[in-house]
């Protein structure tokens, strides 16, 4: 979980004594499995989101400026689907 975190955050320094950890205890290897199965949620999860699939619950609060900045909703709200689930008590367009 610690390699984790620290792929997700910005402390470049973390990172490294986390993967220096990792190279130590388990080998180059075992650093190699864990960023490659890291690098791969992480493109999964873009697909997922590029694909329409949607955003959950608690994305939506913390994406909601730079959504409707971007207008983001509009593509979803153009097919007549709900683009924000904090708006999944209203109907859908049709």
């Amino acid at each position: 979980m610690s390699f984790a975190d620290a792929v997700l955050g910005a402390d470049d320094k973390r990172l490294a004594e986390i993967q220096a950890e990792i190279r130590r205890k388990l080998g180059d290897a075992a650093l190699c499995d864990a960023a490659g199965i890291a690098a791969t949620f992480n493109a999964i999860d873009r697909v997922a989101d590029a694909t329409g699939i949607p955003i959950e619950d608690v994305k939506a609060d913390s994406t909601a400026d730079f959504r409707a900045a971007l207008g983001i909703n509009a593509f979803a709200e153009q097919r007549g689907e709900i683009a924000d689930p904090r708006d999944r008590s209203r109907p859908a367009a049709q």
